[in-house]
Protein backbone atom coordinates (compact mmCIF):
# COMPACT_ATOMS: atom_id res chain seq x y z
CA UNK A 1 0.00 0.00 0.00
CA UNK A 2 2.78 2.47 1.06
CA UNK A 3 4.21 2.46 -2.82
CA UNK A 4 1.20 3.60 -3.95
CA UNK A 5 1.88 7.46 -3.84
CA UNK A 6 5.46 6.27 -6.24
CA UNK A 7 3.42 4.31 -8.25
CA UNK A 8 0.97 7.66 -8.85
CA UNK A 9 3.92 9.65 -9.60
CA UNK A 10 5.21 7.14 -12.18
CA UNK A 11 2.22 7.56 -13.92
CA UNK A 12 2.49 11.18 -14.21
CA UNK A 13 5.46 10.49 -15.71
CA UNK A 14 4.24 8.32 -18.20
CA UNK A 15 1.30 10.43 -18.74
CA UNK A 16 3.17 13.55 -19.44
CA UNK A 17 5.31 11.69 -22.11
CA UNK A 18 2.75 10.20 -23.70
CA UNK A 19 0.70 13.48 -24.26
CA UNK A 20 3.37 14.77 -25.27
CA UNK A 21 4.20 12.25 -27.69
CA UNK A 22 0.50 12.49 -28.86
CA UNK A 23 0.73 16.46 -29.25
CA UNK A 24 3.50 15.88 -31.36
CA UNK A 25 1.99 13.22 -33.71
CA UNK A 26 -0.58 15.39 -33.95
CA UNK A 27 1.72 17.79 -35.12
CA UNK A 28 2.80 15.62 -37.50
CA UNK A 29 6.62 15.59 -35.76
CA UNK A 30 6.85 12.30 -35.34
CA UNK A 31 8.50 9.83 -37.68
CA UNK A 32 6.08 7.03 -39.68
CA UNK A 33 3.30 7.91 -37.94
CA UNK A 34 2.96 11.50 -39.20
CA UNK A 35 3.32 9.54 -42.74
CA UNK A 36 0.11 8.17 -42.05
CA UNK A 37 -2.06 10.84 -40.39
CA UNK A 38 -5.57 11.48 -41.29
CA UNK A 39 -7.84 14.23 -39.83
CA UNK A 40 -9.65 12.03 -37.99
CA UNK A 41 -6.60 10.72 -36.53
CA UNK A 42 -5.58 14.08 -35.60
CA UNK A 43 -8.21 14.22 -33.91
CA UNK A 44 -7.88 11.65 -31.72
CA UNK A 45 -4.98 12.12 -30.82
CA UNK A 46 -5.44 15.86 -29.53
CA UNK A 47 -8.16 14.22 -27.94
CA UNK A 48 -5.77 11.56 -25.99
CA UNK A 49 -3.44 14.50 -25.33
CA UNK A 50 -5.94 16.32 -23.40
CA UNK A 51 -7.16 13.22 -21.67
CA UNK A 52 -4.00 11.74 -20.24
CA UNK A 53 -3.13 15.62 -19.43
CA UNK A 54 -5.86 15.74 -16.75
CA UNK A 55 -5.30 11.67 -15.67
CA UNK A 56 -1.96 12.76 -15.21
CA UNK A 57 -2.78 16.14 -13.39
CA UNK A 58 -5.34 14.28 -10.55
CA UNK A 59 -2.60 12.13 -9.84
CA UNK A 60 -0.72 15.21 -8.39
CA UNK A 61 -3.10 15.58 -5.62
CA UNK A 62 -3.76 11.78 -5.09
CA UNK A 63 0.00 11.20 -4.80
CA UNK A 64 0.45 13.56 -2.11
CA UNK A 65 -2.70 13.15 -0.28
CA UNK A 66 -2.00 9.33 -0.14
CA UNK A 67 1.34 10.02 1.07
CA UNK A 68 0.64 12.12 4.22
CA UNK A 69 -2.55 9.45 4.71
CA UNK A 70 -0.31 6.32 4.58
CA UNK A 71 2.49 7.64 6.29
CA UNK A 72 4.67 6.60 3.16
CA UNK A 73 6.47 9.93 2.42
CA UNK A 74 9.86 8.86 0.62
CA UNK A 75 12.63 10.76 -0.12
CA UNK A 76 12.25 9.15 -3.57
CA UNK A 77 8.62 9.84 -3.51
CA UNK A 78 10.03 13.80 -2.98
CA UNK A 79 12.38 14.12 -5.74
CA UNK A 80 9.94 12.30 -8.20
CA UNK A 81 6.82 14.51 -7.40
CA UNK A 82 8.42 17.79 -9.31
CA UNK A 83 9.99 16.23 -11.35
CA UNK A 84 6.87 14.55 -12.81
CA UNK A 85 4.92 17.80 -12.44
CA UNK A 86 7.72 20.01 -14.12
CA UNK A 87 7.72 17.08 -17.23
CA UNK A 88 3.86 17.13 -17.37
CA UNK A 89 3.58 21.28 -17.57
CA UNK A 90 6.55 21.53 -19.89
CA UNK A 91 5.85 18.64 -22.09
CA UNK A 92 2.21 20.17 -22.19
CA UNK A 93 3.97 23.34 -23.57
CA UNK A 94 6.29 22.43 -26.02
CA UNK A 95 3.42 20.24 -27.45
CA UNK A 96 1.21 22.65 -27.94
CA UNK A 97 3.97 24.92 -29.48
CA UNK A 98 4.46 22.08 -31.95
CA UNK A 99 0.53 22.17 -33.16
CA UNK A 100 1.29 25.43 -34.79
CA UNK A 101 2.67 29.44 -33.61
CA UNK A 102 0.54 30.58 -31.25
CA UNK A 103 1.72 34.37 -30.37
CA UNK A 104 -0.94 35.28 -27.87
CA UNK A 105 0.15 32.51 -25.43
CA UNK A 106 3.76 32.88 -26.17
CA UNK A 107 5.27 34.97 -23.22
CA UNK A 108 3.09 33.12 -20.54
CA UNK A 109 4.45 30.19 -21.58
CA UNK A 110 8.44 31.64 -22.07
CA UNK A 111 7.67 32.86 -18.38
CA UNK A 112 6.15 29.37 -17.32
CA UNK A 113 9.34 27.90 -18.68
CA UNK A 114 11.84 30.16 -17.57
CA UNK A 115 11.09 30.22 -13.67
CA UNK A 116 10.74 26.30 -13.84
CA UNK A 117 14.67 26.11 -15.21
CA UNK A 118 15.65 28.58 -12.99
CA UNK A 119 14.52 27.34 -9.71
CA UNK A 120 15.41 23.86 -10.55
CA UNK A 121 18.99 25.47 -11.36
CA UNK A 122 18.41 27.38 -7.74
CA UNK A 123 18.21 24.32 -6.14
CA UNK A 124 20.55 22.15 -7.58
CA UNK A 125 23.54 24.91 -6.87
CA UNK A 126 22.04 25.50 -3.44
CA UNK A 127 21.83 21.70 -2.19
CA UNK A 128 26.03 20.91 -2.39
CA UNK A 129 25.80 23.97 0.26
CA UNK A 130 23.53 22.07 2.69
CA UNK A 131 20.88 24.60 1.41
CA UNK A 132 17.55 23.54 1.64
CA UNK A 133 14.47 25.80 -0.37
CA UNK A 134 11.46 23.95 0.53
CA UNK A 135 8.15 23.97 -1.46
CA UNK A 136 5.91 27.04 -0.17
CA UNK A 137 1.88 26.58 0.08
CA UNK A 138 1.54 29.35 -2.22
CA UNK A 139 4.13 26.86 -5.08
CA UNK A 140 1.82 23.93 -4.43
CA UNK A 141 -1.14 26.23 -5.66
CA UNK A 142 0.61 27.35 -8.85
CA UNK A 143 0.93 23.72 -9.65
CA UNK A 144 -2.15 23.25 -9.67
CA UNK A 145 -3.29 26.76 -11.40
CA UNK A 146 -0.68 25.84 -14.24
CA UNK A 147 -1.96 22.32 -15.06
CA UNK A 148 -5.91 23.91 -15.08
CA UNK A 149 -4.83 26.75 -17.27
CA UNK A 150 -3.35 24.66 -19.64
CA UNK A 151 -5.97 22.06 -19.26
CA UNK A 152 -7.94 24.84 -21.02
CA UNK A 153 -5.54 25.80 -23.54
CA UNK A 154 -5.21 22.13 -24.25
CA UNK A 155 -9.35 22.11 -24.67
CA UNK A 156 -9.15 25.16 -26.71
CA UNK A 157 -6.77 24.07 -29.06
CA UNK A 158 -7.77 20.71 -29.71
CA UNK A 159 -11.81 22.57 -29.91
CA UNK A 160 -12.40 20.76 -32.95
CA UNK A 161 -11.79 17.55 -32.33
CA UNK A 162 -14.49 17.63 -29.23
CA UNK A 163 -16.78 19.02 -32.08
CA UNK A 164 -17.61 21.70 -29.86
CA UNK A 165 -19.58 24.47 -31.41
CA UNK A 166 -17.30 27.01 -33.40
CA UNK A 167 -19.55 30.02 -32.81
CA UNK A 168 -17.13 32.27 -32.11
CA UNK A 169 -19.45 33.71 -29.56
CA UNK A 170 -18.54 30.31 -27.61
CA UNK A 171 -15.04 29.61 -29.02
CA UNK A 172 -14.33 33.52 -28.02
CA UNK A 173 -14.82 33.51 -24.62
CA UNK A 174 -13.90 29.75 -23.61
CA UNK A 175 -10.68 31.18 -25.68
CA UNK A 176 -10.16 34.61 -23.38
CA UNK A 177 -11.18 32.45 -20.51
CA UNK A 178 -8.10 29.73 -21.06
CA UNK A 179 -5.50 32.34 -21.93
CA UNK A 180 -6.29 34.69 -18.67
CA UNK A 181 -5.95 31.83 -16.72
CA UNK A 182 -2.70 30.78 -18.23
CA UNK A 183 -1.63 34.87 -17.50
CA UNK A 184 -2.98 34.39 -14.13
CA UNK A 185 -0.14 30.89 -13.60
CA UNK A 186 1.83 32.72 -14.83
CA UNK A 187 2.49 35.90 -12.92
CA UNK A 188 1.78 33.35 -9.67
CA UNK A 189 4.69 31.34 -11.40
CA UNK A 190 6.86 34.35 -11.47
CA UNK A 191 6.04 35.48 -8.00
CA UNK A 192 6.70 31.97 -6.29
CA UNK A 193 10.05 32.13 -8.19
CA UNK A 194 10.67 35.30 -6.46
CA UNK A 195 10.20 33.93 -3.23
CA UNK A 196 12.44 31.20 -3.63
CA UNK A 197 15.01 33.41 -5.07
CA UNK A 198 14.82 35.89 -2.02
CA UNK A 199 14.69 32.56 0.64
CA UNK A 200 18.16 31.32 -1.38
CA UNK A 201 19.99 34.71 -1.79
CA UNK A 202 18.93 35.12 2.31
CA UNK A 203 20.31 31.23 3.03
CA UNK A 204 23.08 31.73 1.01
CA UNK A 205 24.19 35.25 2.30
CA UNK A 206 24.52 33.68 5.53
CA UNK A 207 26.74 31.27 5.07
Amino acid sequence: MKSIPNILTGIRLVGGVLMFLFLAAAAGGVPFVSERLTPDNQFALERWALIAFVLASVTDFFDGWLARKLNAVSAWGAILDPIGDKILVCGAILGLAALGPQPQIAIPFALILFREFAVSALREGAAPKGIKIPVTALAKWKTTLQMIAIAAELLVGSWGAWQLPSDPSVLGPATNIAHGLLWLAAIVTLWTGAQYWHKAHVAIGDN
